[in-house]
């Protein structure tokens, strides 16, 4: 296993492909859960995820309930939305659940660039 101290998952899936989506959100509550750090990134159609009430219209038979798993997400680590992807969405940060912040690219690299780091995407 890895020595990282820090993990950083980018999820690029949503309501179009559930189980790497749920995937992605299960992986992260569990490491952090495991107390590891994790910086959890919405992108492409998982952005919508930030918006409060979206997570409960996301289905998946034997997953976890994905308000769970933002709320796990949240306690002990960072979720960020992709300022592009939430720009072609039409969210904006009063769109946003309270602690979720907004961040680009520039943001992203210095992240998974950093020592003891481990960068997954779903």
């Amino acid at each position: 296993m890895s020595s990282a101290k820090k993990l950083v998952i980018k999820v690029t899936a949503g309501a179009d492909a559930p189980e790497r989506c749920s995937q992605a959100f299960t992986v992260a509550a569990v490491a952090v859960a495991s107390g590891v750090e994790v910086s959890f990134w919405l992108t492409g159609e998982s952005a919508w995820f930030a918006v409060p009430g979206r997570a409960a219209e996301f289905e998946l038979p034997h997953a976890a309930p994905l308000p769970d798993l933002v709320e796990s997400i949240l306690a002990g680590g960072r979720i960020t939305l992709c300022t592009q992807c939430a720009a072609r969405r039409g969210i904006e940060e009063k769109d946003v659940l309270e602690g979720v912040r907004i961040a680009g690219a520039q943001v992203f690299v210095s992240e998974i660039m950093a020592d003891g780091v481990q960068a997954l995407v779903y």
